[in-house]
Formats: C-alpha cells, sequence, structure tokens
C-alpha cells in the first residue's frame, strides 16, 4: 500500500491525501477524517525516512537545518587542527567533501572546562547530531567513551584504541614504494631511522615494512639495524651511518624533525645525494628540500566524511563488531636527495 494507491481508493489526489494524512488546513476536516479512516483500514504506514526528507524539503530555503557532523578531538587545545599543518590539511579535506554531500561539520571541545562526556551527549541530543568525526589522541592508548558508543563514529588514525570505523595513512605500503623507489635508483644498502613516537603511532608497520622487504628483496641478513630517536639526536645518528654503512638513508619521523635532519647532515658535511641518498617519509615533505613521500591528508579527511555519511545511510551506530578500515597511500615529492646509482 502506497500514497498513490491510496490516492486512488479515495477518489483524490496524490497530493490531497499527502495534505490530509499531515492535518493540513488545506482540506475540510471531513477529508482529513475520510483518509485517515481509510487509511488505517487498508493497512497504510508512511516511511519515516521519506517524510523526514519531505519535511525538511518544504522548509524555506533560508531556515532549513543543514545535516551537521561533530568533529571532536582528545587534544588539550578546543581546536588541534588550526595549529596543526598536518591536521589542517585533514580538516580542509573534511570541510571541503562534507560540503559536497550537504553536511556541515561542527566542532566540539571535549575538554572544555565544565565538559563531561554525558553533558556533551546532551548538547548532541538537543542538536540532532549523530555522526562524529575524531581527530584521535596524542594518548595511544585512548579509549573512546562509553557515553558517546551509540554514535556513528569516524576516527583518523591509530592512536584510539577502542575499534572504530577509521581512515588512516598506509604506512606499511608507503615505506614499501619508498624502498622500492630507491632500489630502482640503485641503492642496495637502505638503512631505517624512524622517530620511536611514530613507529608506535603506525602499529609499527614501518619496521615491519623494512625487515620484510629486505628479507624478500635483498636476502636473509641483509637488513641493517634499525634506529629510533626521540627526536633526532645527533650522535648517536652519526654513530649508526659509521656502524651501518647505508648508501641511503629512510627517515621516518614528525615533519618539524626534517629541518633538524638537514642541519645535522650538513653540519657533518654529509654528501647528499652523491655519498649518501636521503628518502624521508613524513606527515609534510613539501618544502623540506628533501625527497620521500607526505601523507595525502585532504584524501584522509574526505573519506573518513565519506566513510560517516555511509555509515548513518545504513544505521550502523555504535562500536563496530567489524570496524571498517580505509588506508591512503602517500604522494611522493621530489626534493633533490636522491641520486640514480650504478649496480
Amino acid at each position: 500500500m502506497n500514497l498513490r494507491h491510496l490516492a486512488k481508493l479515495a477518489g483524490l489526489s496524490p497530493s490531497a491525501v499527502s495534505l490530509a494524512l499531515r492535518g493540513s488546513p488545506k482540506v475540510s476536516d471531513a477529508t482529513r477524517k475520510r483518509v485517515r479512516v481509510l487509511a488505517e483500514r487498508e493497512g497504510y504506514r508512511p516511511d519515516a525516512k521519506v517524510v523526514a526528507m519531505m519535511t525538511h524539503l518544504r522548509r524555506p530555503r533560508a531556515v532549513r537545518q543543514q545535516a551537521c557532523f561533530g568533529v571532536i578531538s582528545f587534544y588539550e587545545g578546543p581546536r588541534p587542527w588550526e595549529t596543526s599543518r598536518h591536521l589542517t590539511r585533514i580538516y580542509e579535506g573534511m570541510n571541503r567533501r562534507a560540503d559536497e554531500l550537504g553536511y556541515r561539520l561542527e566542532p566540539f571541545w571535549l575538554r572544555a572546562p565544565g565538559m563531561t562526556f554525558h553533558r556533551f551527549r546532551g548538547i548532541l541530543d538537543a542538536r540532532g547530531i549523530e555522526g562524529l568525526l575524531s581527530f584521535g589522541s596524542p594518548d595511544l592508548d585512548q579509549e573512546f567513551p562509553a557515553e558517546l558508543a551509540d554514535q556513528a563514529i569516524v576516527t583518523v588514525g591509530l592512536s584510539i584504541r577502542t575499534p572504530l570505523h577509521r581512515v588512516t595513512s598506509h604506512f606499511y605500503n608507503d615505506t614499501v614504494n619508498v624502498l622500492d623507489r630507491v632500489h630502482q635508483l640503485g641503492y642496495r644498502r637502505p638503512g631505517l631511522v624512524l622517530g620511536r613516537y611514530e613507529e608506535a603511532r603506525s602499529g609499527h608497520a614501518h619496521t615491519a615494512a623494512y625487515l620484510g622487504w629486505c628479507e624478500h628483496r635483498l636476502g636473509p641478513g641483509c637488513a641493517l639495524s634499525v634506529l629510533q630517536l626521540e627526536r633526532v639526536e645527533e650522535s648517536p645518528l652519526l654513530a649508526w651511518l659509521g656502524r651501518a654503512r647505508p648508501d641511503v638513508l629512510v627517515f621516518v619521523h614528525l615533519y618539524d624533525m626534517l629541518a633538524e635532519l638537514r642541519a645535522v647532515l650538513r653540519r657533518n658535511r654529509e654528501r647528499v645525494p652523491s655519498g649518501l641518498g636521503v628518502a624521508v617519509l613524513s606527515q609534510i615533505v613539501e618544502g623540506s628540500g628533501f625527497s620521500g613521500l607526505q601523507q595525502n591528508q585532504p584524501l584522509m579527511g574526505a573519506w573518513a566524511v565519506e566513510l560517516l555519511a555511509a555509515r548513518i545511510t545504513n544505521r550502523d551506530l555504535g562500536i563496530p563488531a567489524n570496524p571498517r578500515i580505509e588506508m591512503v597511500e602517500g604522494e611522493w615529492v621530489e626534493g633533490g636527495t636522491l641520486a640514480g646509482r650504478k649496480t
């Protein structure tokens, strides 16, 4: 039973039946009662989603309430994407894709003075928000609060331990892609140096990719020892370069560490790229002068919005039993720190 068939039985137009069922004063009381009795007798039930959509569309364009996603993080600052070039690029990707799909983004600060998860849940309910985009947390052991667990949630990165739908960089493939590229250029002794924080934040994917690649491409026992650093500590790095003797340095660290690496190499007169090739993997490589892969943050942000919109459409709310993880490969940036080698 649909509205058009009900209108045929009532001897009215579909629009008149629709007005009668909504209690519109544009039709008489007698017509409204007759249509409602007929609908009850025939078992007509309106589609709640269609009713909600039509109610939205009937409003004047100026007063329509645009569908909204909440944007949250567990960082100390209210809007961490405003103080981080990396997060800014993700947020811009989110904003652009949300606008294309007809959503707006509303940022919320979970650590605002006086804010509790229970109070925040009340705000979401009052504003009709059931979708959350999360920027993750500086704490790699962060759990998602139970008070918000019935929302549709998509997070960026691997920092939240709770199993959630998420979009992240493809750390493993990025490392393999860099190693393949330097190998094609003729380098045969790649060495891996990476920040401890980045190693943990990637789920140890960089080290796993490096060791597996060396075993497969160069043979058993050909991988050099992996060096982990907090920042760019000069003494350990130089000692490792002297001991391991790599012909190309694959450096994985936060983007603000790249300038420190360049300063150390210059200070110690490392000949790059004629003596030592350097390829970096970081959030942002553009403008550093290094060759390497940088994360594709705009695409990560866009995919997070698309994934959240799909979860809401499918009524996939709450902590998922089988979380969906989408991984975005990085973009190559040419910086002149690699040179072809004769093999």
